[in-house]
């Protein structure tokens, strides 16, 4: 697949103007990040998992190593705008991210200070609002809307400069269950049916699960990389390093500690479910002498 983000080694420290006054956040970080691929980044706060994301677009620039998009150093001043034009943020508190009073104002926002024709940013608004499912809340005030409802908006300013990435900082965060569903269809959506890329960081386990590829940060370095089954069946690990997995990958694991050998690698219910109606029916026939471990 061909690849969109990689960083080289990268490091990033502040540096506070003193001798020897610094704090380093990342630690040689290597990644590559392909084309049309969901991941989800992991990690407890202090990790670097914002401030790595936050390099994807020349928000911050490396101390140490290099990154590139697309094959455009950040490093290279006269490349920022190529960048930022390539990848997209949304954050996770959506009052931050609007400015208008009317949706489609709010959406057409940056389009209309690039200067982009008025047909085109009709365009351009129309489509963004039907992707994220506002359509009908064109005409409304942003601040009528719910949590969600908000965050769908701001994920639509985004999808209007036609980035080929979204960077989702905690995009759940501060919303309510049903806010998180639909933001979460929506992240969904733009991978499966639009093949965006898409960096999500999240502290829910549930809806890491749902990427392509999951990345775990641990002080300011890459600790797990790999598919979500195989990173969330390392419970211990993850565990050792103040982080939790799907409820139903922790009862698997609780429930193989008492000798009843569940597949280590369950991520849904209707998996976990499967799996102990197979042991269940199984259990019988075996005398209940099945042997424990890993499935």
């Amino acid at each position: 697949m061909e690849t969109l983000i990689e960083t080289k080694d990268v490091s990033f420290y502040y540096n506070f103007g003193e001798e020897n006054q610094s704090d380093e956040i990342l630690h040689g970080v290597s990644l590559s990040i392909p084309k049309g691929q969901f991941i989800a980044v992991l990690g407890h706060n202090g990790s670097g998992k914002s401030t790595l994301a936050k390099h994807f677009n020349a928000i911050y620039l490396p101390s140490g190593g290099t990154v590139y998009v697309d094959g455009l150093d950040t490093l290279e001043e006269d490349k920022l705008f190529e960048i930022r034009r390539r990848i997209g943020m949304v954050f996770q508190n959506p009052d931050n991210q609007l400015v208008a009073t009317v949706v489609e104002e709010d959406v057409a926002f940056a389009l209309e200070n690039l200067g982009v024709p008025p047909d085109e940013i009709r365009r351009r608004v129309d489509e963004a609002l039907q992707t994220v499912r506002m359509s009908d809340y064109a005409k409304h005030a942003p601040h009528q809307l719910s949590g969600g409802q908000k965050q769908r908006v701001a994920i639509a300013g985004v999808l209007a400069m036609a980035p080929s990435c979204i960077v989702f900082d905690e995009p759940t965060a501060m919303l309510d269950p049903q806010g998180r569903r639909e933001v979460m269809d929506t992240i969904l959506d733009l991978s499966r049916q639009q093949g965006t890329t898409i960096v999500m960081i999240t502290h829910y386990m549930d809806e890491a699960a749902l990427a392509d590829r999951v990345v775990v940060m641990d002080d300011g370095r890459i600790l797990l990389d790999g598919v979500p089954r195989k990173v969330f069946a390392d419970v211990e690990l993850m565990k050792s390093v103040g982080l939790d997995v799907p409820q139903v990958t922790d009862l698997s694991f609780r429930l193989r500690q008492k000798g009843i050998p569940l597949p280590a690698d369950v991520l849904t219910p209707e998996e976990f479910a499967d799996a102990l109606v197979a042991y269940l029916e199984g259990a019988p026939d075996q005398g209940g002498t099945q042997e424990t471990g890993d499935a």
